[in-house]
């Protein structure tokens, strides 16, 4: 699995654990978390919001910058001889977006889509918090109606982190990005 591997779906979906795993599975890879990018911003940070009519201007051009520093990385780590799993939320219209913005060919897209149910319980058994303003109904209608069919959907609701990394890998091709198909 050359390339870039973007990971994506919504919080506590598991992305973060997958990704890593993904990572550790391969020779030589780097795991690129995108919202790191978001926590480097100490002051003058804008939160994107659940309405879209609230979502300020800054907080979408803060969104932009974060994805493209991250597209940006995965790119010069590839060129630097490593396979690069990028890890964030990126949803609706900003998932197509996000594709252009990697140079590395073959991209590949993982959309991970657990149940609501499952996302709930995985929300309550983690350390950290990934539900503020937003709900989980929330972000995924975002995600189930909202964002284009690219890559690989996996429902990871009943699966282990070993399981999804194994059918990520066997379906590999299945997550190509159109015109990447080999």
């Amino acid at each position: 699995m050359k390339g870039v591997v973007l990971v994506t779906g919504i919080s506590a979906s598991g992305k973060s654990t997958i990704a890593q795993a993904l990572a550790e599975r391969l020779p030589r890879s780097v795991h690129v978390r995108g919202d790191a990018f978001r926590r480097m911003v100490v002051r003058g940070r804008a939160e994107m919001t659940p309405r879209a009519e609230e979502a300020a201007d800054e907080a979408v051009r803060q969104l932009h910058l974060r994805y493209r520093l991250a597209a940006q990385t995965a790119d010069l780590y590839f060129q630097a001889g490593f396979t690069s799993i990028v890890q964030d939320v990126v949803l609706g219209e900003d998932l197509e977006r996000f594709t252009t913005w990697i140079r590395t060919r073959p991209l590949r897209v993982v959309v991970l889509a657990p149940d609501a149910a499952a996302v709930e319980r995985r929300e309550r058994e983690r350390a950290k918090t990934g539900y503020g303003a937003w709900t989980i109904a929330q972000l995924d209608a975002t995600l189930r109606a909202g964002t284009p069919r690219i890559g690989l959907w996996l429902d990871t609701s009943g699966q282990t982190p070993d399981g999804t990394v194994a059918e990520i890998v066997a379906r590999a091709d299945e997550a190509l990005v159109s015109g990447d198909r080999i």
